[in-house]
């Protein structure tokens, strides 16, 4: 028999409560045929109260010892109260990236762009040198001519 440690139903209408209970993993939520109560789940309480979620630490390492799966809400729990080891985190697909086309294409843009503003800046930087060189080679050219002059 494979057996479950999952959450029962129970409370009123918008207002949920739940039985942390073991039973057959084929019954149904609430079918009644449940082997124990090992804990209970109020998520109308705060969540930082200890009210919130309450287990039997033993009763669920002994079910667990006999093969008792939890369900991915329960192993939450048995998470954060240290009993289990997290699950590990999947490393996400690359179906979120763009295509290899696109990505080259995106990086050709930005070489171009870089290539670009490399270009622009030894142009201003050209500039910025033919500006300066005529004011200092200009007092040297009208020296010349008045000395010729003068002889």
């Amino acid at each position: 028999m494979a057996t479950v440690i999952r959450l029962a139903r129970y409370g009123a209408k918008k207002r949920p409560y739940y039985h942390v209970v073991v039973t057959d993993s084929r019954n149904a939520r609430n079918s009644g045929n449940i082997l124990a109560v090992v804990g209970k789940y109020d998520p109308m309480q705060a969540k930082d109260s200890e009210k919130r979620v309450i287990l039997n630490i033993d009763d669920i390492k002994s079910w667990m010892a006999k093969g008792a799966r939890a369900s991915d809400r329960v192993y939450k729990f048995l998470v954060h109260a240290g009993l289990v080891a997290a699950k590990p985190i999947p490393v996400q697909t690359k179906k979120n990236q763009p295509s290899e086309k696109t990505q080259q294409k995106i990086k050709d843009k930005e070489a171009k762009l870089a290539k670009i503003a490399e270009e622009k800046a030894a142009a201003e930087a050209a500039a910025k040198a033919a500006a300066e060189a005529p004011t200092e080679a200009a007092p040297a050219a009208e020296e010349a001519p008045a000395e010729a002059v003068a002889e």
